[in-house]
């Protein structure tokens, strides 16, 4: 039992250890994800600016667009692979769920035997005192 037990753990441990890292790689995602956001955002400001009234430089602005659909493309490629990651996430979690789970059913299974053998221990200790009660209330009759 107790080396069944050892074994429930140390998968429950692994289930939890890579959650973690399925948690860490969603983490890195979705900070990417937010760079995107802020170059794009930055982005757009210095477009504006640089189509405001003045001289205007096409060169750079048609760089800005090419420069905005690639990190748009990027967002959307970064989305998906969130999105597959999130899904090994939930996948990961509920794994580590059963593991935890198998691993309470034998902790109570054995929390159960263990009852069970320290009443049939007191049973048996019982049943020694009454004999040699018996024993001895038997020889002080006889004497």
């Amino acid at each position: 039992m107790a080396t069944l037990l050892r074994v429930r753990e140390g998968v429950r441990d692994e289930c939890r250890l890579q959650l973690t890292e399925a948690q860490r790689a969603e983490d890195i995602i979705l900070a990417r994800i937010s760079e995107i956001d802020e170059e794009l955002d930055g982005l757009r400001v210095h477009t504006q600016r640089a189509s405001g009234p003045g001289l205007v430089n096409v060169d750079r602005l048609l760089d800005a667009g090419r420069f905005e659909m690639i990190l748009k493309a990027e967002k959307i490629a970064a989305e998906e692979q969130r999105k597959t990651v999130a899904a090994e996430v939930e996948r990961r979690r509920q794994l580590l769920v059963e593991a935890d789970r198998e691993v309470k059913v034998l902790e109570k299974l054995r929390e159960q035997q263990s009852t069970r053998h320290r009443l049939e221990e007191g049973k048996r200790e019982t049943k020694q005192l009454d004999a040699t009660a018996l024993q001895l209330a038997g020889s002080k009759e006889q004497d």
